[in-house]
């Protein structure tokens, strides 16, 4: 809410921060054997990490800086923890590619581990605006809602077999957009209908990875394969394509805000911010 930019350091095992104004950044120390995969805030202003090296969800105040981490139960083994959510009533929910998906309650702490349908393959995850969380997997190549009660999941299958469904992003209307990394495909799922439709990239060997939806509800996608930014629109059902300045950007994660679309460049240690109108 401050304009503050967090991103995670996975080498290095610290969360990061970039103060836009001034393009200063600080790195917070996440504890010996830290990995931090993904990272999104809540409303309170409130880091979540999912940590892969420490097989644990971490929180960082932004504020004070303090860091809180919540182990996964023992029982689950490692998780190869991947990206996170936050549901209607605040918890958050979390993808593990080993196999895994699951909650922690911020009020009480607990964590509380699934064991995923076809094994592993668990990756992005995100929320509809009326609070309902939505996964995909990798390895599984499926869309799946999370029951918040049960923590059971429906899942549905996109219409090319093994597409590589690997993040999904929800527009204002609830509209599912998933990257198909196998595919080279963007896919859309409409939860009332139970329809899908899916577009090829442009380009010779698209290879879809991030995706994220602007407040237009125009959908961002990263293409590896092109070491491109890609913007579709929904209505006239085209691509625009911006080639990035760096080879080898491998964009793994998008966000934004209103006007802005923020991706973080794994292969280049750079952020980059794409502004429109």
């Amino acid at each position: 809410p401050d304009g503050t930019v967090w991103y995670t350091a996975q080498h290095q095992g610290a969360l990061g921060r970039l103060d836009p104004k001034t393009g200063k950044t600080e790195h917070v120390p996440l504890g010996r054997g830290s990995s931090p995969h993904g990272v999104i805030v809540d409303a309170n202003g409130l880091a979540w990490v999912t940590d892969s090296g420490l097989n644990a969800m971490v929180s960082v105040h932004p504020n004070t800086l303090k860091v809180t981490v919540y182990p996964l139960p023992k029982e689950s083994g490692y998780a190869n923890l991947n990206t996170a959510a936050i549901d209607a009533a605040g918890v958050v929910w979390f993808t593990g590619q080993s196999g895994i998906y699951g909650r922690l309650n911020p009020k009480s702490g607990e964590v509380k581990v699934f064991k995923s349908p076809r094994g592993r393959g668990p990756y992005g995850i995100d929320r509809t605006p009326d609070g309902v969380v939505w996964l995909v997997s990798l390895a599984g190549s499926y869309l799946a809602r999370v029951d918040s009660a049960t923590g059971k999941l429906d899942v549905f299958d996109p219409p090319t077999p093994n597409s590589g469904a690997r993040r999904v992003w929800s527009d204002s209307k609830g509209i599912l957009w998933v990257s198909e990394w196998n595919a080279g495909k963007l896919a859309r799922f409409d939860p009332k209908s139970k329809q899908w439709k899916e577009w090829k990239l442009p380009g010779d060997r698209p290879a879809a990875y991030a995706v994220y939806v602007d407040e237009q509800d125009k959908v961002w996608v990263s293409d590896f394969g092109a070491n491109a930014m890609v913007r579709f629109d929904p209505t006239t059902e085209t691509f625009f394509s911006i080639k990035i300045g760096r080879d080898g950007a491998n964009v793994r994660q998008i966000l934004g805000r209103k006007g802005e679309v923020w991706t973080p460049e794994s292969g280049t240690d750079h952020l980059t911010v794409y502004r429109f109108q």
